[in-house]
C-alpha cells in the first residue's frame, strides 16, 4: 500500500482524523474537524493522504450536496472497507488445543477464518505448520486486497516490542522470536502480543465507548490472564509481563494448586481445571470445555451446575479486579458466559456489581479471531503512516 510521509505530529493529526472516522464515520471532512478538534485545513491534509493510502474511501455525494467549500467538505469519508481495495489485516490465535486463522477488515468484521487443531503436534513442529497453513489460508482468501500484514495472539508472557513468546507454559515455548519466524516464513509485517491485552485493543477499537475511558478484561481459557486499558492505551509494565493473574485468590474457593496454596484463580476456573473436573464428575467424555457446555445446553443439569460454579468464582475473582482497578467497564472472555447470557449474569451477581458493568467481547464468540487482528489494526490506528 502507499504510504502517507509526514512527522510525528502529522501522524498524530492523521491518527486522530482516522479514529474519527471509525467511531463516527461515515462523516464529512468538516465534522472531522469540529470532532476531533483540529482545523479544516489540517483535516483536508490528512484525508488527502488517508485516501491516497486506501486507508479511507470517498461514499457518493448524498442527494442535494454541492461542492461546498474547499477540501469537499460535505463528501462523507469512510474507511476503506471495500470488496476489492479495502485493505486487510490477517489474525493467528494461537490457543492449546487450536489455532484459528482470520482476515478482518478496517472496522473489525471477519471476512473469513479457519480453525486449525495441532493437539497432536510436537512444540518444535507447531510454528512451521502454523505458517504453512495460514500461508495457504492467506492465499486462498485474502482475494488480491491490500494485506495489511499479521496480528498474533497468544496466551502466556509475550513482549510485544520484539514479538518474543517469553514463556508459555501449556505450548512448551521459552524464549520464541515469534514474530520474528512468521515474518521470514510468510514474508509479512507481524506483530505479536498476549491474547488478554489483544482482547483489550480490540474492545477499545471495536467495542463500547466506554471502553476507551478504562477497561479491564479477565480471560478464562486454558490459559487465565487479564489486561488494564486506560484512555486508549493497554498497561503492560516492566518486560510486558503485566496481567498474570493465574493465582489471583478466589474467595471461597478451597481448589488446590501446584503452587502450594489453594482458591489460585487459574487452578479454581480456568478450562484445563473445568474440564478435568467434568469428566471427574462423569459429565463428559474427554476434557472439553465445548463439550460441557454443549451438554449443559441440551438439558444436562449436572453441566449447568458446574458451569454456574465456575462464572460464581469468575464473578468473586473480578470483584477483586473491579475493587482495585474500578473501570468504566470490565471485559471476560468465558465460553460459556459468551455464548449465554445466564452464565454471564451469574457472574454479575457474584462480583455484586451493577448490570453492564460487566460485559461479555462485543465480537461474540468471534472474539479471538478479532483480537488477533486487533493486535496489528490498533498501531495502525495510532500512527497510521508508520505501520511497517
Amino acid at each position: 500500500m502507499t504510504r502517507i510521509a509526514g512527522d510525528s505530529r502529522a501522524d498524530a493529526n492523521a491518527a486522530a482524523v482516522l479514529r474519527t472516522v471509525l467511531t463516527h464515520g461515515p462523516v464529512a471532512r468538516s465534522g472531522i474537524a469540529r470532532i476531533c478538534g483540529l482545523s479544516p485545513a489540517a483535516v483536508s491534509r490528512q484525508a488527502t493522504g488517508l485516501l491516497a493510502g486506501g486507508l479511507l474511501r470517498e461514499l457518493p455525494d448524498p442527494p442535494g450536496a454541492g461542492t461546498g467549500t474547499a477540501g469537499r467538505p460535505l463528501v462523507p469519508l469512510d474507511l476503506n472497507t471495500g470488496a476489492v481495495s479495502g485493505p486487510v489485516a490477517a489474525g493467528l490465535h494461537i490457543g492449546v488445543p487450536a489455532s484459528t486463522f482470520s482476515l478482518v477488515d478496517l472496522r473489525g468484521a471477519i471476512l473469513a477464518r479457519r480453525r486449525l487443531p495441532h493437539a497432536d503436534l510436537h512444540p518444535d513442529t507447531l510454528l512451521p505448520a502454523l505458517a504453512s497453513r495460514l500461508g495457504a489460508f492467506l492465499a486462498e482468501f485474502a482475494n488480491g486486497r491490500p494485506l495489511l500484514g499479521l496480528g498474533a495472539a497468544l496466551g502466556g508472557w509475550v513482549r510485544p516490542h520484539d514479538g518474543v513468546v517469553v514463556r508459555h507454559a501449556a505450548l512448551g515455548w521459552h524464549d520464541v522470536p515469534l514474530a520474528a519466524e512468521l515474518a521470514d516464513r510468510l514474508r509479512l509485517a507481524v506483530r505479536v502480543d498476549n491474547h488478554a491485552r489483544a482482547v483489550a485493543h480490540a474492545e477499545m477499537l471495536f467495542g463500547r465507548p466506554e471502553a476507551r475511558s478504562s477497561l479491564v478484561h479477565l480471560f478464562i481459557g486454558n490459559v487465565v490472564d487479564a489486561a488494564f486499558g486506560i484512555e486508549g492505551t493497554v498497561h503492560q509494565g516492566p518486560g510486558a509481563a503485566a496481567g498474570d493473574v493465574a493465582h489471583l485468590p478466589v474467595p471461597g474457593s478451597r481448589t488446590p494448586c501446584p503452587c502450594g496454596r489453594t482458591g489460585c484463580l487459574q487452578a479454581a476456573a480456568s478450562d484445563t481445571a473445568l474440564g478435568a473436573e467434568a469428566v471427574r464428575r462423569g459429565i463428559v467424555p474427554e476434557p472439553s470445555v465445548p463439550l460441557l457446555v454443549d451438554a449443559a445446553a441440551t438439558g444436562d443439569p449436572r453441566a449447568d451446575r458446574l458451569l454456574r460454579e465456575r462464572a460464581r468464582a469468575v464473578g468473586r475473582a473480578a470483584a477483586l479486579l473491579l475493587d482495585v482497578f474500578n473501570p468504566a467497564v470490565m471485559v471476560v472472555s468465558e465460553l460459556s458466559s459468551v455464548l449465554h447470557e445466564g452464565y454471564l449474569e451469574e457472574i454479575r451477581q457474584a462480583a455484586a456489581t451493577q448490570e453492564g458493568r460487566i460485559v461479555s467481547p462485543h465480537a461474540g464468540p468471534a472474539v479471538l479471531p478479532v483480537a488477533a487482528a486487533a493486535v496489528l489494526l490498533d498501531p495502525l490506528f495510532r500512527a497510521p503512516t508508520h505501520l511497517n
